[in-house]
């Protein structure tokens, strides 16, 4: 096969020249892609042979390119490539070998030297369209944060959501993009462990959102534990709230993304459900009414599960659940919680309000779903028809269980004791993802009686991990 490249230009003695040289299929891989050398530039204005003489072994010698998987459109030709080189004109000038320089003009040969020293950069000068996005971030930063960001990029959009999607696709010869790559992940690797800092691992937030509360979205901001190794997800209800709830939502997380590199997180995905909510309202006291709790709760479970099987990926060492309505914890919320170890964890969830009995701002128990369970709770549930449920914190279901929100020492507070539980509530709840991987789930159906976050604590236990709860570590519930 052969190429031609031809070029006019324009000087007082204009020449139309051809360069011609063959392309063997054997030698030269990726024949048949077009050479990214503006060839013009091979040209002289001035038609004497002892340039086109210097000129050629330069071109012989020097024209290394990069090999073709580094640019779509580069060749990766060798000296055996060009065995021979002919240049036409209206001067008959043909060169099939270097001849003896008939003249030896001192201005020729210093033009002649001072070109063929800029042909040598321009050919063995990288190419700036070749350098990935992520390269260019490395260069330009030193930041710490910068660099684990883009050394744990997902290799193709259709990556785990986890991985945040920043390198450069391949381009095949017809222009599509390649095929996502096959990724094998060894899971026995993933560590999840008190070291959560020191051992990079990612830590994966879901949080359920039916109505945007700006002090939870602060809140998380100000975690401490390094942002590029936090993901968060999100679930809204398609209805007028949810949507007003995602105007918000996107309007704060484009705020933050957009700021300060150690503030942004490694990626953030928002879900729509595809299913009604049981209760048009979301003021608290009909949320919580008995009455709705089977529902809404079922409902809730439905929501959590399809957020995390969505969002689950290969590198999540950890889950964090936390509620759309808690506004307050520490900083360090995810380093303490992660430095216990166990597999399933909940802090204490209290509540902030005005005291009127004691004229000053004061705290009170928020969920009551996390508890030690009776023998008075058992025997009810063994009386139970098969769609009935267990509830905590209604006089009219009264079950004896001890609640870890009354275990609580507000006056002296021991923020790392922990105990053990039979049931969790979900207001914040960190879990080993393995936990999650190993089929632990949010049951939208009475499950020994229990439903959603009780029923992922019994359904946890029966897979054989344990659950503890903090009831000296507080976070805390926005007070409507």
């Amino acid at each position: 096969h052969h190429r031609q490249f031809s070029s006019v230009i324009d000087s007082p003695c204009t020449i139309t020249s051809t360069l011609t040289y063959p392309l063997s299929s054997s030698l030269c891989r990726g024949a048949g892609r077009e050479l990214t050398l503006l060839l013009a530039k091979y040209y002289l204005p001035i038609p004497t042979s002892p340039l086109v003489q210097i000129f050629r072994p330069v071109l012989i010698k020097h024209l290394q390119l990069p090999r073709a998987s580094s640019h779509p459109h580069q060749l990766n030709p060798t000296d055996s490539c060009f065995p021979s080189l002919v240049c036409t004109g209206r001067y008959g000038l043909q060169l099939a070998v270097v001849r003896t320089m008939r003249r030896t003009n001192p201005i020729t040969l210093l033009l002649a030297a001072i070109l063929a020293f800029g042909f040598v950069i321009f050919v063995l000068s990288p190419s700036t369209s070749s350098a990935s996005p992520v390269s260019a971030g490395s260069a330009s930063s030193s930041s710490s944060s910068q660099q684990r960001r883009e050394d744990d990029a997902a290799e193709n959009p259709l990556s785990p959501p986890t991985k945040p999607f920043f390198k450069s696709q391949p381009v095949r010869q017809d222009g599509q993009q390649a095929p996502p790559p096959v990724v094998q992940y060894d899971l026995n690797k993933l560590s999840s462990s008190a070291n959560s800092v020191a051992n990079g691992e990612r830590i994966l937030i879901l949080t359920p959102m039916a109505r945007f509360v700006p002090e939870y979205w602060d809140n998380v901001v100000k975690l401490t534990y390094p942002h590029e190794l936090i993901s968060i997800g999100f679930i809204i209800p398609k209805n007028k709230e949810g949507n007003a709830a995602l105007a918000a939502l996107e309007d704060a997380i484009a705020k933050t993304q957009s700021g300060p590199i150690d503030k942004r997180f490694a990626s953030i995905s928002i879900l729509r459900q595809d299913f009604e909510p049981p209760l048009q309202s979301q003021d608290e006291k009909e949320r919580h009414k008995m009455a709705n709790q089977k529902a809404r709760r079922e409902s809730m479970s439905r929501a959590r599960n399809s957020l995390l099987f969505t969002t689950l990926g290969p590198a999540t060492a950890w889950v964090l659940w936390l509620d759309a309505d808690i506004v307050e914890t520490p900083p360090t919320l995810i380093q303490d919680l992660t430095a216990h170890d166990y597999p399933v964890l909940v802090p204490n969830c209290y509540q902030r309000y005005y005291n009127s009995d004691k004229k000053k701002m004061d705290v009170r128990p928020y969920d009551y779903n996390s508890w030690i369970d009776s023998s008075t709770a058992q025997s009810m549930a063994a009386e139970m028809g098969a769609d009935e449920i267990l509830l905590e914190g209604y006089a009219e279901m009264p079950t004896y269980r001890t609640l870890m929100a009354y275990l609580a020492d507000t006056t002296n507070p021991n923020p790392k004791k922990a105990i053990e539980l039979d049931g969790v509530g979900g207001t914040a709840l960190m879990v080993k993802a393995e936990v999650h991987r190993d089929g632990a789930m949010f049951p939208a159906f009475p499950f020994y009686h229990l439903v959603e976050t009780e029923g992922f604590a019994r359904m946890a236990k029966r897979l054989g991990y344990s659950v503890h709860g903090l009831p000296d570590y507080f976070v805390y519930h926005q007070n409507e």
